[in-house]
């Protein structure tokens, strides 16, 4: 199994930076440059727990598809997505965000295996993870982006945190926490 992590500091409150990387159509846009677009989702734009979306995109060449189901959630600050169909044999994305002096630290953790074996292993080890961590390092500067200027416009007043505070989210969140807490 290859593993790694992209950290990406934000300076926006963790839940705008939460519903950015959980929205199917920001998803697109910020891969534009793979020629990234929506085969199949649910409809709504923002992912939930069971929610499973396809993409569409150009990778090596090779146009890709890429099915992943949201098998984890604790808005907000966890999410995680897992394959159940594309090109590996398993992979795996934590989208991690925690408030930190102000601002969001949002880590993605990657996990995944190549298929045919030792070569795949080989092939993923110098060729697919600094690919797969170049390619999240940049939509991670995209969510960046886009969080910091709506931080930007947007009053600190204006930001709730309501998802995080509810009775029924705190219950959950206690309930089921993320992996790296259990």
């Amino acid at each position: 199994m290859i593993e790694f992590e992209v950290t990406t500091r934000i300076a926006a409150p963790p839940a705008v930076c939460f519903d950015l990387a959980r929205d199917v159509d920001f998803h697109a846009e910020s891969l534009a440059h793979t020629g990234e677009r929506v085969v199949d989702r649910p409809a709504q734009a923002l992912l939930e727990l069971g929610d499973e979306v396809e993409f569409e995109g150009r990778h090596f060449g090779v146009v890709q598809r890429h099915r992943a189901r949201i098998t984890g959630f604790g808005a907000p600050v966890f999410f995680r997505d897992t394959m159940v169909r594309g090109a590996f044999r398993t992979f795996e994305h934590d989208h991690l965000f925690e408030l930190v002096g102000g601002e969001t630290v949002m880590r993605d953790r990657v996990r995944f295996t190549a298929p045919f074996g030792w070569i795949g292993w080989v092939v993923a080890r110098i060729v697919l993870r600094p690919y797969l961590k170049r390619l999240i390092a940049q939509r991670g500067q995209e969510i960046k982006r886009a969080a910091e200027s709506a931080a930007a416009h947007t009053p600190s007043s204006h930001f709730v945190y309501e998802s995080a505070t509810t009775n029924e989210n705190r219950e959950r969140l206690t309930s089921t926490p993320p992996p790296w807490q259990r």
